[in-house]
């Protein structure tokens, strides 16, 4: 088994007939990753894929299930109630979670009933990502959303979701941020590492904020990438029914599925803004400084077109 050091650990909630812990970070070729999938490493890195494989990759809260579901509407021409099936997390299979019943494995396979391809959703960077997904050449969806908003949309997730490591205080949070001390590691890496590797690997490489400024290019965009092509009525439906709104209120996609204990939405909802910018309500004019002077080191030399604004 690869290198794995116990990173951090907090403490744990009970739930009626069991326990539910925050679990601690152990990390994976340098990565901090849940203990739960630290332990399974072995038979995540051996997943075996099929090259009609389609694998949605992200850094944690960078629009994964915002992109599930319109790639669910396309596989499936726009048909709201076949979408409706069952919740997103069983529909496409998070590779590398080992959390059943409520979300289950993605190495479970394909849900009974669902044909070809097989969504798979994962947060590994690109170089922990089971190395047949490229030999296979399976098509990927990367979605990139901005630093600074992906820090607030993770830091009030780690809030409410009581598996995931103790956030701390905000003060305190955005330096384990900027040093990749969360789970999943560095999103500086994180972006950098598929950006690199689009071209050679066919990745479909999206950004949150051009999702946001005009969702129908984005989805068409998906649309020929996934080899399909659909009627504009169909297009126009799609944009509807995955617009924030319709999403936040939709229990198949709102996690709401999920027990309280584990996703306490009290807390936060999971599915809380959906905005571009709401970092300017979160850091203060020091912190921004702070912030910006380490991402110009971090990302030096690096091209990628991000905007904290639109």
């Amino acid at each position: 088994m690869s290198d794995k050091r116990v990173v951090s650990h907090s403490g744990s909630i009970q739930e009626a007939g069991g326990s539910i812990s925050r679990f601690p970070l152990i990390s994976v070729q340098g990565v901090p990753l849940r203990n739960h999938i630290a332990t399974n490493w072995d038979s995540i890195s051996a997943f075996e894929d099929h090259p009609s494989d389609l694998l949605i990759a992200t850094y944690p809260k960078a629009g994964t299930t915002w992109t599930q579901e319109i790639v669910d509407l396309l596989l499936n021409d726009g048909d709201q109630e076949v979408c409706r099936r069952a919740p997103v997390a069983v529909r496409m299979p998070f590779l590398e979670h080992f959390s059943p019943p409520h979300c289950p494995s993605g190495l479970s396979g394909t849900p009974q009933g669902d044909a070809p391809p097989r969504v798979i959703k994962t947060h590994l960077p690109f170089q922990l990502v089971p190395q047949g997904f490229w030999k296979n050449k399976c098509k990927t969806i990367y979605v990139a959303r901005n630093a600074k908003d992906n820090l607030v949309s993770y830091f009030h997730f780690d809030r409410m979701n009581q598996t995931q490591p103790e956030p701390g205080p905000w003060d305190s949070y955005i330096p384990k941020f900027m040093e990749g001390k969360l789970a999943w590691g560095s999103w500086y890496d994180h972006v950098k590492g598929y950006w690199k590797e689009r071209e050679k690997n066919n990745i479909l490489y999206l950004f949150y904020e051009d999702m946001k400024e005009n969702p129908r290019r984005e989805v068409e965009r998906i649309m020929r990438y996934l080899g399909k092509s659909l009627p504009d009525d169909v297009i126009c439906r799609i944009v509807e029914l995955t617009s924030f709104k319709a999403m936040k209120e939709n229990p198949m996609v709102n996690y709401t599925f999920i027990p309280v204990p584990v996703f306490d939405q009290s807390i936060s909802p999971f599915m809380r803004k959906g905005e571009v910018g709401d970092w300017n309500n979160h850091f203060t004019q020091e912190q921004s400084r702070v912030f910006d002077e380490d991402y110009e080191i971090q990302m030096k030399g690096s091209n990628i077109p991000f905007r904290i604004n639109i």
